[in-house]
């Protein structure tokens, strides 16, 4: 099948859609929500601090709201899962962290692994019944650096490192959205679920701990979150097949446009993604409800 082609700017009418974007009060988030919202789409910020999401909606141009959700809470997931009327067309999991240190989520989930990967887990299917169109997961090329340990997936007694701890969850991701789509063909569903990696960009995902190399990285090579947007709205609205992974057309995959792009051969392991998903449904308590 002949590819796409690449995609350089987002033109696309969105009158009437919804579209549900986690953590978009900055960064990549934000940039996608803008377009959306510019695009004649109902933008639903998800963000865990409505004050600073509000403050960002005002200056947004366009249907734009704001609701409440934290992805290291459980509860919070449920609550705005159970709070939520009316379709989605398009469902954005953007938001995403990474922390120097070993720390937990509010229900004892390593964050990283926590918020990157069992949040977006949890409220993907809990907002399953809602949605119509697609379900757009931002994963990252670093997955090819991640290693699974289903074993130890909260990391009880694996050493943690801030970047393979990252790249794990980055990987967990590849395997969930594949895994989802799985799931959605053999349910007869219309849904699709991609996955999108933004490229190498300047957010404040690097503010914590990167060390002089990186910050000159990011500030002499990195794009902008508006260029890093651009493979996650390919995902969202081009005419493309579920399972599919986006992500930037130069620079290795990390600037540049939006194309079709290849995984790792950890990432397309489906035998271990059918043991990742088993093993977070144990873990969230949230099932596949197709």
């Amino acid at each position: 099948m002949t590819s796409p082609a690449p995609f350089t700017r987002f033109t696309s009418d969105l009158n009437g859609r919804t579209v549900v974007i986690t953590g978009a009060s900055s960064g990549i988030g934000l940039a996608t929500a803008t377009a959306l919202a510019a695009a004649n789409a109902h933008v639903v910020i998800a963000v865990r601090d409505t004050r600073k999401g509000s403050l960002v909606a005002a200056e947004i141009r366009g249907n734009v709201e704001v609701r409440r959700l934290d992805l290291t809470d459980l509860h919070s997931i449920r609550s705005f899962a159970d709070d939520w009327t009316g379709p989605i067309d398009v469902l954005v999991n953007n938001a995403g962290i990474s922390t120097p240190t070993l720390e937990r989520t509010q229900d004892g989930f390593e964050l990283q692994f926590g918020t990157n990967h069992l949040g977006p887990f949890a409220l993907t299917n809990l907002l399953l019944p809602h949605i119509s169109g697609r379900v757009v997961t931002l994963a990252s090329q670093a997955e090819r650096m991640g290693r699974l340990n289903l074993d130890d997936l909260n990391w009880d007694r694996t050493t943690y490192t801030e970047p393979r701890a990252y790249a794990t969850s980055k990987l967990a991701n590849m395997l969930f959205s594949a895994e989802l789509q799985r799931r959605l063909t053999a349910a007869g569903s219309e849904i699709i679920s991609i996955a999108a990696h933004p490229g190498f960009v300047k957010t404040n995902i690097y503010d914590q701990s990167a060390g002089f190399a990186t910050r000159m990285m990011v500030r002499f090579l990195a794009q902008t979150p508006a260029d890093g947007a651009l493979p996650v709205l390919y995902a969202a609205t081009a005419n493309i097949a579920g399972g599919s992974f986006t992500g930037p057309e130069r620079f290795m995959h990390m600037r540049g446009g939006a194309e079709l792009i290849g995984r790792s051969k950890f990432a397309k392991n489906a035998a271990v993604a059918r043991r990742l998903w088993n093993a977070s449904e144990q873990m969230t308590g949230v099932t596949f409800p197709l």
